[in-house]
């Protein structure tokens, strides 16, 4: 039985509702507190990595000795510091390349390469969790939100067709009851896709970032190279 005008209180709406709008908002408020926990989450991870990546970065360029920057990395090693993982699969790849002492230059810095992509794709990837289901609760929960409202509507003017008279006090408490499964839609929409666009640029920043450092390691470690075919074994 509906409430009336003067009784009408949110929580008596929600209780009022049918099985059916009572099911949407309880997917509905998953997908919201879902949404502010990977919003939560995500946020302290990136903005973890973006101190770390600053910090490294400071260190990379200011030490002239990259062997001693990959010992120190390895007593510490962080999986937030990306930019500290993705020298140390560099790195560590020329280091094991350079003890073959009939590796071809070329080679060695194919390998490089090589492993500093799959060391940037495994980053990217790590750092993109989590942001598929904020876009996808960004996208979907006002459509979820809108089916409970039209179902909550369908009600009240089955309700309606059922009495004689049709006032304000009949009509109003379903139809503010169904609404309401729109307001919660864009409850839970609204936070995740302001997140999901803030999330997308600084990872795409911090992708950015990740491949001028590629570059300029590559561009480190090639200038330790000879210009001949045959690498020599000393690092």
């Amino acid at each position: 039985m509906h409430a009336t005008l003067e009784q009408m209180t949110v929580w008596s709406l929600v209780s009022d509702a049918s099985l059916l709008v009572k099911l949407v908002m309880l997917t509905l408020l998953a997908a919201s507190l879902a949404s502010w926990y990977l919003i939560v989450q995500r946020s302290l991870l990136l903005g973890r990595s973006e101190r770390l990546a600053r910090d490294f970065l400071r260190r990379f360029r200011e030490t002239g000795d990259l062997a001693t920057l990959y010992r120190e990395g390895a007593e510490r090693s962080d999986a937030d510091a990306a930019l500290e993982q993705l020298f140390r699969a560099g790195y560590g790849e020329y280091a094991q390349l350079r003890r073959d002492p009939g590796v071809e230059r070329e080679t060695l810095i194919d390998g490089v390469e090589r492993s500093l992509l799959v060391a940037i794709s495994e980053q990217e990837e790590r750092l993109e969790k989590g942001l598929p289901l904020l876009a996808t609760i960004g996208s979907v929960s006002p459509y979820i939100g809108l089916f409970g409202t039209v179902w909550g509507i369908m009600n009240s003017f089955i309700g309606l067709s059922q009495v004689q008279q049709a006032t304000l006090s009949t009509v109003a408490p379903g139809i503010a009851e169904a609404l309401i499964a729109t307001a919660i839609g864009l409850f839970a929409a609204i936070p995740a896709v302001i997140a999901y666009n803030r999330f997308a640029a600084r990872v795409a920043a911090l992708s950015t970032r990740l491949y001028a450092f590629g570059n300029e390691l590559q561009g480190r470690l090639q200038r330790r190279l000879p210009a001949a075919t045959g690498v020599a074994q000393a690092a």
